[in-house]
């Protein structure tokens, strides 16, 4: 009787044990502890500043223009390269423009597709969607043009992309340009390149390099760089496109877009611009654009999740 009575107050704790831990990580469960409602609302100055806060506490004022970028780096590192650049435009608009990190790509694609974003330094095809379906309006780009090479090893027997089906790639995560480039070319789902992502187009280098993958997708100024000796094949290359660009939404008028354009054009904009320009490496100032160098290219995301 004694062994059945252990055995009973055994499986009852074992049943709270299992329905607490499924209640705490069940995000439909009505019951919240203090701690994950003080996680949810409460948000330091730092975290405001480093765009965490959610954009509803961001936008307090409806007059706020809200500047955000690809999380690429960290909401430190955005708020450090970005902030200086919506403070100007502050200056120069004469309203409130904040700068956002997104935090995830989820919730950067979530929140860009609901047009809660003003203005948006980001990807050629980013910048060709806003123009598609968000009405954007491209203003200024990065200068040059450029183009992504799919390639492999000499040694490899492929002489051409079609023979590449279902191979590995050592590529950036998506929605990185290169890897839709690359997934783009395959129809076939069951042809689908195996996607080895690393970081760091060294890396990448590295990882063809090394027999780690099949192939890789390559920036075509980054090969010329890195493969010098010519141990690679090119077996796929893209028409040059516009590098990373900034737009503005339909909650600008055109006069503002117009100042904005004019004002990132300017000298004034050598000290707001010099973190921006350090990341990407670029010594030379900011070009003008327009929407039409853009088109076609959002067709890229058409196999990411959300976009269409």
């Amino acid at each position: 009787m004694s062994y059945i009575k252990s055995l009973l107050a055994l499986s009852v704790a074992f049943f709270w044990v299992v329905t607490g831990t499924a209640m705490a990580a069940d995000p439909s469960s009505k019951e919240v502890t203090p701690l994950a409602k003080s996680t949810k609302t409460a948000f330091s100055a730092q975290d405001r500043l480093a765009g965490n806060a959610p954009l509803s506490s961001v936008r307090t004022d409806p007059d706020t223009l809200i500047f955000t970028s690809a999380p690429r780096e960290s909401a430190i590192d955005g708020a450090k390269i970005y902030g200086p650049v919506a403070d100007y435009l502050g200056k120069v608009l004469g309203k409130k423009v904040v700068y956002r990190h997104p935090g995830t790509w989820g919730a950067y694609r979530s929140e860009m597709l609901r047009g809660d974003y003003d203005i948006i330094f980001d990807g050629p095809h980013f910048n060709s969607y806003r123009v598609d379906k968000l009405n954007h309006n491209v203003l200024v780009r990065l200068p040059g043009l450029h183009g992504f090479a799919v390639v492999t090893r000499k040694t490899e027997k492929y002489v051409n992309l079609t023979q590449m089906g279902g191979r590995s790639f050592c590529t950036h995560a998506p929605p990185n340009l290169g890897t839709l480039v690359l997934i783009s070319q395959f129809d076939n789902p069951s042809r689908q390149p195996y996607l080895i992502t690393m970081d760091g187009w060294d890396n990448i280098y590295k990882g063809v390099m090394s027999g780690k993958c099949n192939g890789a997708v390559l920036p075509a100024g980054q090969l010329k760089k890195l493969d010098k000796d010519e141990s690679l094949r090119v077996v796929y290359k893209t028409n040059t496109m516009p590098p990373n660009a900034i737009s503005a939404g339909p909650r600008l008028t055109l006069e503002e877009q117009a100042k904005i354009s004019a004002a990132l054009l300017s000298p004034d904009a050598d000290r707001p611009l010099e973190a921006l320009r350090a990341s990407w490496k670029i010594t030379e100032k900011l070009v003008a654009a327009n929407n039409q160098e853009f088109l076609g290219i959002a067709e890229y995301l058409k196999s990411e999740y959300g976009y269409y």
